[in-house]
């Protein structure tokens, strides 16, 4: 038996492997490898790269042999108008920053 509270409550089952199928635009990378294939994650990598330069996001300096120099990955998503259809590939670089010590 269910209860009008738990009717609120429950959540429809979707099936990820389905939406999957649906989709026709292509998986999301997981690494810098698999990503370097693609001429779109490439240019995506570009742009974001640059526009780090641009801002002068940071400045190159030699590392101090104490320092915990911390490192940078790229992370990437596939953006998407309302109605389903590609906008653009988005690469963004970031920092490990669960890596960072206190001292």
């Amino acid at each position: 038996m269910i209860t009008r509270k738990q009717i609120s409550s429950l959540k429809p089952h979707i099936l990820p492997s389905l939406i999957s199928h649906i989709s026709s635009l292509p998986p999301e990378p997981t690494s810098f490898t698999e990503a370097n294939k693609s001429s779109h994650w490439g240019r995506a990598m570009a742009e974001e790269y640059n526009a780090l330069i641009a801002n002068r996001t940071w400045d190159l300096v030699p590392a101090p042999p104490t320092a915990n120099i911390i490192g940078c990955r790229w992370v990437y998503r596939i953006k998407q108008k309302s109605d389903g259809s590609l906008e653009r590939f988005k690469a963004r670089l970031v920092a490990q920053g669960y890596k960072q010590q206190e001292e």
